[in-house]
């Protein structure tokens, strides 16, 4: 512990169990000594533990479905009451296809499920910023983070609509990331995560398989979620201010490889 955040309050969405990428940045965001609120969509909350987990860190819970926009004012209003002022981060960990839970086929994709992981998985992280620049409830240079994958650049079939939904959303944190940077110097960035153990993460078909040959093909192996947390407490923190507008890969070198000579086999 470092006190890496130390006076700096903030809202983290998608807290769903232990496994979740935004429970480590909880846990690891509470460890350096910042103030936040834990958010969660009423539903996901029924299914998870996000209560134990704000015991854990001693925060509060404020309940918000992401897609609608009179929760998020509500989020954005009371969380700046709890912390007693405006707030320094956002982390937004929300993604959920309809499509891929069904199992549907890409190429007969039901379009209202559709339009459901576009607003879930992408929209949302406009309403959030919307919703925040209105009350203008974020300080100067303050952070905004989205979870993403590099299935928003390349092609896996079983990732289905969840890619054009990465796509949006880093296209989103850019456009945006350029409005609030012009007016408030807040800036908005994406990671892209390498394949994650998480609750939602393994729900993908073929998840286990991925993971193996992405582990294999990065030169520094799979990020882990802690490590992933990590650098989100850095891209929260004053050390990361002249960072926007870009997709970060966090990935162990994945997204740079073309193939990995311990993946050849001999003949």
């Amino acid at each position: 512990m470092s006190d890496l955040l130390k006076g700096k309050k903030g809202i983290i969405f998608g807290a769903l169990d232990e496994q979740s990428i935004a429970w480590k940045v909880a846990e690891r965001a509470a460890e350096e000594g910042a103030q936040f609120v834990l958010t969660n969509a009423p539903i996901a909350m029924r299914m998870g533990e996000i209560n134990k987990l704000a015991e854990k860190c001693k925060v509060q819970i404020v309940p918000a479905d992401a897609t609608s926009d009179e929760d998020l004012n509500n989020l954005i209003t009371k969380s700046q009451e709890i912390l007693g002022g405006k707030i320094d981060f956002i982390l937004h960990s929300i993604g959920m296809s309809p499509n891929v839970r069904k199992s549907r086929p890409y190429a007969d994709l039901n379009y209202d499920f559709f339009h459901k992981t576009i607003d879930v998985s992408a929209m949302s992280l406009h309403r959030v910023l919307q919703a925040a620049s209105k009350q203008d409830a974020i300080n100067e240079w303050g952070s905004v983070v989205a979870l993403t994958y590099i299935a928003a650049q390349r092609t896996f079939p079983d990732y289905s609509d969840m890619a054009e939904a990465k796509a949006m959303l880093e296209s989103i944190a850019r456009s945006f990331g350029y409005h609030y940077g012009k007016a408030k110097n807040v800036r908005v960035n994406t990671i892209s995560q390498s394949p994650t153990w998480t609750t939602a993460g393994s729900g993908v078909p073929g998840f286990k398989e991925f993971y193996n040959y992405a582990n294999s093909m990065a030169p520094l192996g799979n990020a882990s979620a802690i490590d992933c947390a990590n650098y989100c407490l850095a891209m929260f923190s004053d050390y990361t201010k002249m960072i926007t507008m870009q997709n970060l890969f966090h990935d162990g070198g994945f997204s740079n490889m073309g193939i990995n000579a311990a993946m050849i086999k001999a003949e």
